[in-house]
């Protein structure tokens, strides 16, 4: 048998070392490196014995799908992201900004479920009782069967669920919770991956369902070891700008269900609120309609919307014109304003060009681009797109218009809230000089659908 010997292994990959390294050689993680005794040269075997009843391999046709059903939790737009709700003994990590309402949309589920007659034990390292209490009562989710426990010790909580039994299981946050059997401060890699890994062999030994808050970073990634998202079934991420109201959450790992569905939520003064059709969101429709809009459909996941492109392209005298964008690429809208000046002859290059979008979303699919052309060379001839105008598309540098994915789909929806003409790729296949001039002149040959 060798003899023990003393390494050193990462936390985030599993980078090992004989020596000590304040920064990881594989993952370039500062920190991660911990001393780990290893016993080199030894073969370990697992008896046959060891093997508890039922466990033994069988095949897959005779496993039961009964367990793995999902029950719905209330909030119709977070069950459309876990692919129909709630499968117990999932564990389900919520990550986010500070401040965009985690805690407000879990808080929610939390009420919707214990009206359903599920136990639920609400527990809080970040607030205290009298907190979440007051939270509760402005957004009404105050309930006989939700139970709340403002705790940080990983061992008191697990005694909380002994004596409460709960259908529902809501950790707030992971990283704010400590073990006495690790080592190190709350939110270190240790101290996460043990809370997380405890709490992941309860839900599945309990059957219990699980639904954890997850600190994000600077630059957006889970806070913690990497190894966090690979233990949970589920990785949700609830995203939106603290100057708008709107939130989306998406579902970036799902074991049970699609992640390409988005669940679209709105904060209010009474909490936060479900939206199931954000047509009106992005829209801007006066009784009268004016140069340099246009409308487009984008796609969020599986979900068609529909978002208003607006320009304004104003004469200057400076060397140096504006180019000013929010919500869209600004280096996409300066490719289309070279498309337009060399392919179309509209020229803006000694004009300052503003483009945005309507309800602060950002488009980033190409499928925008025809939109956007269409609203400056609006803008910029002065003319008037109607208000059933709706077009999508994507404008390559030779001047061509591409069809955009999903195109069928976003023509149904466009149909649905109203719009009677489509510009896309099947109508608009000469070239953009021709159809944005013809457009600028409001001569365009226009197709219903």
């Amino acid at each position: 048998m060798a003899k023990p010997s003393a390494s050193f292994r990462c936390t985030e990959c599993g980078w090992s070392t004989l020596k000590w390294a304040g920064r990881c050689g594989e993952c370039q993680q500062w920190g991660t490196v911990q001393a780990t005794d290893e016993k080199t040269g030894i073969i370990r075997t697992v008896a046959a014995s060891n093997l508890r009843d039922g466990s033994i391999a069988r095949p897959i046709t005779d496993a039961a799908t009964d367990a793995a059903a999902h029950w719905p939790t209330g909030v119709a737009e977070f069950d459309r992201v876990l692919g129909g709700g709630i499968v117990p003994g999932s564990v389900i990590l919520l990550s986010g900004e500070p401040g965009v309402g985690k805690s407000t949309l879990l808080l929610e589920v939390a009420s919707k479920a214990a009206v359903a007659k599920s136990r639920v034990l609400y527990v809080s390292a970040e607030e205290s009782v009298s907190q979440i209490r007051l939270r509760a009562e402005r957004t009404g989710a105050l309930q006989p069967l939700l139970f709340i426990a403002a705790e940080t010790d990983l061992g008191t909580i697990l005694g909380q669920i002994d004596a409460i039994k709960p259908d529902l299981l809501i950790v707030d946050s992971v990283q704010t919770v400590s073990s006495a059997l690790s080592e190190g401060s709350p939110g270190g890699p240790s101290q996460v991956r043990e809370v997380a890994s405890t709490l992941i062999r309860l839900a599945k030994d309990r059957n219990l369902p699980v639904m954890l808050v997850g600190h994000v970073t600077k630059d957006g990634s889970i806070a913690g070891p990497r190894v966090l998202e690979h233990l949970v079934d589920v990785v949700c991420q609830f995203e939106g700008d603290r100057q708008t109201a709107l939130r989306f959450v998406r579902a970036l790992k799902n074991r049970y269900g699609s992640t390409d569905e988005v669940g679209c939520f709105e904060m209010t003064g009474e909490g936060i609120a479900e939206v199931p059709d954000p047509s009106g969101l992005f829209l801007s429709r006066g009784a009268k309609a004016v140069p340099g809009t246009c409308v487009t459909i984008a796609m969020e996941g599986r979900r068609a919307m529909p978002v208003e492109v607006q320009a304004l392209v104003a004469a200057t005298n400076a060397p140096n014109p504006r180019r000013v964008t929010n919500g869209v690429d600004s280096s996409r809208v300066a490719m289309i304003i070279a498309v337009l000046e060399v392919r179309a002859g509209i020229k803006v290059s000694d004009c300052d060009v503003y483009v945005s979008t309507v309800g602060g979303i950002r488009l980033i699919e190409p499928a925008a681009d025809l939109a956007i052309a269409l609203a400056i060379a609006s803008a910029a001839k002065d003319s008037i797109i109607a208000h059933d105008v709706v077009a999508f598309g994507e404008i390559s540098l030779a001047g061509e218009v591409r069809p955009a994915s999903a195109a069928r789909q976003r023509a149904n929806e466009a149909q649905r809230l109203g719009f009677t003409t489509t510009y896309d790729a099947s109508i608009l296949s000469i070239d953009v000089a021709t159809d944005l001039s013809l457009l600028g002149t409001a001569k365009a040959d226009r197709r219903g659908r």
